[in-house]
């Protein structure tokens, strides 16, 4: 008989899992536990496709030390009477993950989270910008101003539709960064966040789209 093959992660369990993002077989428990931590789960494994399943039926609420600025408020209003620059802003993703495979949910967060920073600053009357570190953030921090950009020139020509204010843009990449934190699962290499924005938002939706199929909690 053949002897079974060792896990070339830990070089202790049997590999008994195919991993296709490392082209061999490995173990259960380094599969659990290694999953978008240190390998980088193609979106259409199996194991991953099981695991996200099973988060999305098990949700946990987001610590309040991770909330990101949990000291800002807004009305829920807001959310209702801007779902078309929330929905050109996940669909934003799409466009730039459809460039940058490589893009995961850390990269949109530190993105949007720069770009929130950046809006509170000009609130106060400062305007001073940080991109996130790393090219991807940043490619992705630069397409959220471009989005931001043309949604105002789109508005401009729709002279019945107010303008987007400042504060109204800080506070919808405030929800956004909440939003998403809630459907993501926390780890370094995870796209289960793009994936959900995937599956919300059909590929021919444009930015112009009036109302947004995304799932407020």
């Amino acid at each position: 008989m053949a002897e079974k093959a060792i896990c070339p992660i830990c070089n202790k369990r049997r590999a008994e899992r195919y991993c296709p993002a490392k082209g061999e077989k490995i173990c259960a428990v380094d599969c659990g536990t290694e999953r978008e931590v240190t390998i980088d789960c193609p979106n259409d494994c199996s194991y991953l496709l099981a695991a996200h399943r099973w988060e999305e039926s098990h949700p946990k609420p987001l610590p309040e030390s991770e909330m990101p600025f949990p000291g800002v408020s807004f009305s829920a209003d807001l959310i209702q009477t801007r779902q078309a620059a929330l929905s050109g802003l996940g669909y934003a993703v799409l466009l730039y993950a459809a460039e940058q495979r490589s893009l995961t949910d850390a990269d949109v967060f530190a993105a949007a989270r720069a770009m929130a920073e950046t809006y509170r600053t000009l609130l106060s009357g400062i305007y001073y910008e940080k991109p996130p570190d790393g090219a991807v953030a940043a490619g992705f921090y630069a397409a959220i101003a471009k989005f931001i950009n043309d949604e105002r020139k789109r508005e401009a020509e729709q002279p019945q539709f107010p303008p987007l204010k400042d504060s109204e843009i800080f506070h919808l990449l405030v929800f956004f960064l909440r939003f998403g934190r809630l459907r993501s699962n926390g780890r370094p290499r995870t796209r289960a966040f793009v994936e959900f924005l995937r599956a919300q938002i059909p590929r021919e939706t444009g930015l112009a789209k009036e109302e947004s199929r995304i799932i407020m909690p």
